[in-house]
């Protein structure tokens, strides 16, 4: 029986569920450091996060690959329930753990997922033991702790420069086509202006929120802004194309049959994605931005660069992190930086528990689907 429809609607489901818990990784550090409120941070994270599923299309081929043709022997003949029992087991799991708020991993429970079907489906010889255990084991047991010592080395640095930015700001003057530097005290210095058009700037001791200066500003929270959109970016990318592979489970070339279908498919996630992130990304954002460690904008910039990054260069090698694991790991590692005392160690106990039972819960539930598919179908 062709399932291809059910299989499309469940990865809209998923793409959906994924956005419930998964933007809150990249805009947590917005609210926690007090820079805006959960609606306008979500918004944002949404946003982007549309975008780089949308950039994920071209640009994520290798992960695309690993989760459709990566984990089952090529000769296989793939039972049209798999698909559906995979992505079943998957958004029940991160459903549920959103609406508990805890923030889990997509990419860990789609993982749970293949390989428990997989085994039911096939047996252990039906598994490429390799692309489970070099490309998703390795990658998924390292990226915390990455995330712990990259945050350590750019939260320093970051600090210091901060230091010397603190009070700091460029305006940019349309009017006068210049732009300016204002610090704490008041004193401007012109960067650039063009020649004998409007009026010259020289000597303004005012802000640029002041009488004096208009034009758009850029400061610190500007940069931390900038960062949490590229920590959303970086997800999109991340995330959208191991949901999409699903469309293409089991193909030995995997290939899309025509550009119609990739742009449909990646469409539809993108689209479903921002959905679950705008409408339901308040629950498991308030943990990560509230109940981890307290922030400022500097410490809650040092973790989106740590985010951002890692996921960013694992998504162009096709290897598949955790945004969860590396944003969750990178706002502790700044709370440590402060001291022990700074974290709050019972809800990492119930974020460490979440991930470590996501692997069999997420496995479980797919074995539950396939059977009940099998069964009725």
């Amino acid at each position: 029986m062709d399932l291809s429809a059910l299989t499309f609607f469940l990865i809209l489901v998923l793409a959906f569920a994924n956005g419930t818990n998964d933007v809150s990784k990249a805009i947590a550090t917005l609210v926690g450091s007090g820079i805006t409120s959960y609606r306008t941070a979500i918004a944002w994270g949404t946003f982007w996060t549309i975008v780089g599923a949308a950039v994920a299309a071209s640009a994520a081929t290798a992960m695309v690959k690993t989760f459709s043709s990566g984990f089952f022997q090529p000769d296989l003949v793939m039972p049209a329930t798999l698909a559906p029992a995979i992505l079943s087991g998957t958004f029940l799991w991160v459903l549920f753990a959103s609406v508990t708020g805890l923030p889990v991993s997509t990419t860990h429970a789609l993982t749970g997922s293949l390989v428990g079907a997989g085994l039911l489906t096939f047996g252990s010889e039906g598994l490429i033991w390799a692309t489970v255990s070099k490309k998703i084991a390795l990658p998924l047991l390292l990226s915390p702790f990455l995330a712990l010592g990259l945050s350590f080395f750019i939260h320093p640095l970051i600090k210091s420069i901060a230091k010397r930015w603190e009070g700091l700001c460029v305006c940019i003057m349309p009017s006068q086509r210049a732009l300016v530097t204002i610090d704490a005290r008041g004193y401007t210095r012109t960067l650039f202006q063009a020649g004998s058009i409007g009026v010259p700037v020289a000597s303004v001791p005012s802000q640029c929120d002041r009488v004096g200066l208009s034009g758009p500003t850029l400061g610190l929270d500007s940069i931390h802004w900038l960062s949490s959109g590229l920590a959303s970016l970086a997800r999109g990318i991340n995330d959208a194309p191991k949901i999409a592979a699903m469309l293409l489970l089991g193909s030995s070339a995997a290939s899309w049959g025509s550009q119609t279908l990739q742009i449909l498919a990646f469409a539809g996630v993108a689209t479903a994605m921002g959905s679950g992130s705008y409408w339901g990304g308040h629950r498991v954002t308030e943990v990560l931005a509230e109940h981890v460690t307290k922030m400022n904008h500097t410490e809650g910039l040092s973790a989106n660069l740590t985010t951002s990054s890692l996921v960013l260069l694992s998504g162009t090698l096709g290897l598949p992190v955790s945004t969860t694991h590396v944003s969750s790991s990178a706002i502790i590692g700044i709370g440590l930086l402060k001291g022990t005392t700074e974290v709050r160690w019972m809800t990492v106990r119930d974020m460490v528990l979440a991930w470590l039972v996501t692997l069999p819960v997420a496995a479980l539930l797919a074995c539950l689907v396939y059977l009940l598919l099998t069964w009725t179908i």
